[in-house]
């Protein structure tokens, strides 16, 4: 069975489907869909994708790690985030299904490992192996499973402590994780991370901050290392990294990349939001 990485979704329905029709027509064997996260927002159809996704997960062939913009649309439907002006989240909120599909989506992990493959949304910070990383991201995952849920996305925004230490505990912990998994791309060589940087695929000149994956001596280069999030980067494809955030909702394009022989795939897209700003 072959599979299939997709990048940012976004709410872009109508490009996702598209790109899924492509997919089957080049498709010879069965295949699974891992998705990069960020199912939702900004786009014009957020439920329809959501939908759509979890329609797949349930009949195994689909599954995706958890986005910002996922754990945004967690936050709203609780009542501890307002939608922001760009958001697209009202028809999941106001769906006669969103209590099934918030409840899917929170059991959602934060890194999946597939045949030498670690899928995450962002990033990986430079100290941590992938057998961490992935302990890591359960730890996550059985907070937002719990009964404790709600009450740790109250606890879960802010951007400290930006760089990791084991010692770590608590909702400081936790939050340390999300924040390089959902929303990392520029850190230091020891591992602090950036978060002012968003617009932008390089660091300034003379800056100490680069991108996390070309931190010397990364402990997960071992594996190859999937990831979206980062529109201003583009797609890239290197040996042990890929970087599917082609900016779908950007008007660039949607893009998927087979695990087993590298093929990409991509569908255009309208420019649904304009770049200026975009997270």
């Amino acid at each position: 069975m072959k599979t299939y990485f997709i990048g940012d979704l976004q709410g872009c329905h109508a490009q996702t489907l598209e790109l899924l029709a492509r997919i089957a027509d080049t498709a010879t064997q069965p295949y699974r869909l891992l998705f990069a996260g960020d199912l939702i927002n900004r786009g014009p159809d957020s439920l329809a994708t959501l939908r759509l996704v979890f329609k797949l997960a349930q009949q195994g062939l689909a599954d995706s790690v958890l986005g910002n913009h996922d754990l945004h649309l967690l936050a709203v439907v609780n009542g501890i985030r307002p939608e922001h002006a760009s958001d697209t989240l009202g028809d999941i909120v106001a769906a006669p299904d969103r209590d099934e599909l918030v409840d899917w989506l929170r059991r959602r992990p934060l890194a999946l490992r597939r045949d030498g493959h670690l899928l995450v949304h962002a990033g990986v910070l430079p100290q941590w192996s992938v057998e961490q990383a992935l302990l890591l991201a359960d730890e996550v995952s059985a907070m937002l499973a719990s009964d404790g849920w709600v009450a740790f996305l109250r606890t879960m925004y802010g951007n400290e402590p930006a760089a990791w230490d084991d010692e770590l505990r608590g909702a400081d912990r936790l939050r340390c994780i999300i924040n390089a998994m959902t929303r990392l791309r520029f850190c230091t060589a020891e591992g602090r991370m950036d978060f002012k940087m968003k617009e932008s695929g390089s660091a300034p000149e003379g800056s100490s901050l680069m991108p996390w994956f070309e931190v010397p001596g990364r402990q997960s280069a071992g594996d190859t290392v999937v990831f979206g999030h980062w529109s201003a980067l583009g797609l890239l494809l290197r040996p042990r990294l890929i970087g599917l955030d082609s900016g779908c909702v950007w008007g660039g394009k949607l893009s998927a990349v087979c695990l087993e022989d590298r093929t990409l795939i991509q569908v255009s897209c309208p420019e649904f939001r304009q770049a200026r700003g975009k997270t």
